[in-house]
């Protein structure tokens, strides 16, 4: 069999070469410590888990509307009601298996063969192979610690051209942790172009308030889901909120492609929006007490963190003193020290010296992990 070009465009997500390396080596006996995954350590919380239970109980284990099941729609636009006072109507959500079905969705509903989307580096993994997959480009603009890692609006409007169909944001960020301010977001959703927003972190931000594209234009495609916030990466739940004029197309494409999200999920889903604020609001202090312990120990051990983390459960830390193989460094630190942590090359150019921590892990392991990796770096 030949293999496509397309899928021969498509680039390894390293993350899972390190989590992968690191269960084998715990598998022998090694004490391993995860700082690579980007997973909440969390069991979801026990009323999601009860609302799935009783509709599998009641037999709800059927194809759904390919949009999602009307209640859980309806609780997906009270959530922005209450949570940025923003109106939308429920024809405009489509409710995912997880959000990176609705980041290929909307992407596929705006973008052809040779056309362009505007992404930020660093950049969450994933971004470029989803334009890639369909044979459009990625166009990426260097976004660096001095400028915060925030992506300037009068930058974009420089780089635009008459193939540029989108600009994507991701606030707050995967690998950097950073929310764009509202002067930086506000200003990308009025550059002319449709926004397609991954809100997936939202939840998670520890210092000043999170704001969603819809609150500053109409010409967003808005991406959430459950994973981070509810910990309920495993579920295979998201949603996307769509221009009226748009959710017909990503409907056709949800119904060829994915058929619709998971029955059972779905009503725990509803759980999770209505039922489930004050476990939520818990895991968010958790994450919050550990952001500032992954701080304070990078301090101590004179790791430099550039720019704080304000959102997410992720550090991104300059290693280029040390080596500008991030991919080998993370290697020689799982294998020397048993923590796993994540080359920046997975995260574009810019983060090509870094690597990424994550702090969804528990304090303890947290400051042990960072103390191993330290200790391991003196001796280079």
């Amino acid at each position: 069999m030949q293999i496509s070009q397309q899928a021969q465009l498509i680039t390894p997500f390293l993350v899972m070469d390190v989590m992968e390396k690191a269960n084998g080596l715990a598998i022998t006996g090694r004490d391993i410590i995860h700082l690579e995954v980007g997973e909440p350590d969390f069991d979801t919380p026990d009323c999601i888990r009860k609302a799935a239970i009783k509709a599998m109980e009641e037999g709800r284990t059927h194809y759904t509307h390919s949009l999602g099941i009307p209640e859980l729609r309806d609780a997906v636009c009270e959530h922005y009601q209450k949570t940025y006072r923003v109106k939308i109507d429920p024809e405009q959500v489509m409710v995912t298996a997880g959000s990176s079905p609705a980041l290929l969705m909307a992407i596929a509903c705006l973008v052809d063969a040779g056309d362009e989307v505007i992404l930020s580096d660093p950049y969450y993994a994933c971004y470029p192979n989803f334009i890639r997959i369909i044979n459009a480009r990625p166009r990426l603009i260097p976004t660096g610690s001095n400028e915060g890692f925030q992506l300037n609006p009068d930058t974009v409007r420089a780089c635009l051209g008459s193939s540029t169909r989108a600009i994507m944001v991701n606030s707050p960020a995967n690998p950097t942790g950073v929310c764009l301010d509202e002067e930086h977001l506000k200003g990308l959703a009025n550059v002319g172009l449709p926004v397609i927003s991954d809100e997936i972190y939202h939840g998670l931000v520890y210092t000043g308030n999170q704001h969603t594209a819809l609150e500053y234009t109409d010409n967003a495609i808005v991406i959430n889901g459950f994973s981070k916030a509810y910990a309920m990466t495993g579920w295979r739940l998201g949603w996307a909120v769509f221009p009226k004029h748009l959710i017909r197309t990503a409907q056709k494409i949800q119904q060829n492609l994915m058929i619709c999200a998971p029955s059972i999920a779905q009503w725990a889903g509803i759980a999770a929006l209505t039922e489930a604020t004050e476990e939520v609001e818990r895991m968010r202090e958790i994450f919050s007490r550990r952001r500032l312990a992954i701080l304070e120990e990078m301090s101590r051990h004179s790791l430099p963190v550039e720019v704080e983390p304000t959102g997410a459960f992720y550090v991104l830390v300059n290693m280029e003193s040390f080596s500008r193989d991030s991919y080998q460094l993370a290697m020689d630190i799982l294998t020397n020290t048993g923590v796993g942590v994540t080359p920046g090359i997975d995260f574009g150019p810019t983060a090509a010296h870094y690597l990424r921590f994550s702090y969804a892990n528990s304090e303890s392991n947290i400051r042990e992990g960072v103390l191993r990796i330290a200790r391991y770096l003196q001796g280079l």
